[in-house]
């Protein structure tokens, strides 16, 4: 299969990177998502896992994908794949339950309402654990392989001065 990439960009900021798929390690995840491009939603900071941007958006693939090239410790440039239930993000403690009650209720046609949350990594040193649930691994399903430097300024930006009013974004290179 010939290389895939994607342009992953917060749109407000005007700064995109390119990644590529990691089609050998994550095949199901990487059709899923190349086959519902373009992608994306209200972006959020991660409070857990450190250096991590990401979206929250409707299940799109037509069965979720299995926990392939899994990781709790995803490096830089890392694109990553996770399936929450509306309810497991429904709380005041993380801050977007209304984003999750929403996307929850686009997947009505699911039995227990999912949400998909497709995540930029951008910086050293991070750990998928969350004080509620433990470790949540996610699957790797892709790899920046330009405009990282950029992209992780902008995420630095997004976490001082605010993520209102962006957008993370992915679609076809």
């Amino acid at each position: 299969m010939a290389e895939r990439f994607i342009e992953v960009s917060l749109d407000k900021r005007g700064v995109s990177c390119t990644a590529k798929l990691l089609d050998d390690r994550a095949p199901i995840t990487c059709a899923a998502v190349w086959d519902a491009l373009p992608l994306g939603g209200d972006v959020y900071h991660a409070k857990y896992a450190r250096n991590e941007i990401y979206a929250l958006i409707p299940p799109f693939a037509p069965q979720e994908p299995p926990l392939e090239n899994p990781t709790i410790t995803p490096i830089p440039g890392d694109l990553c794949y996770f399936t929450f239930t509306s309810t497991q993000l429904a709380t005041p403690g993380y801050g977007y339950e209304a984003a999750a009650e929403q996307q929850g209720a686009q997947a009505a046609h699911v039995e227990h309402s999912t949400v998909v949350d497709l995540a930029l990594f951008y910086e050293r040193n991070n750990l998928l654990i969350n004080g509620d649930a433990g470790w949540v691994p996610g699957i790797v399903w892709g790899q920046i392989v330009e405009g990282l430097d950029d992209m992780a300024e902008a995420c630095q930006d997004l976490w001082r001065s605010g993520a209102v009013g962006e957008t993370l974004n992915f679609r076809r290179a």
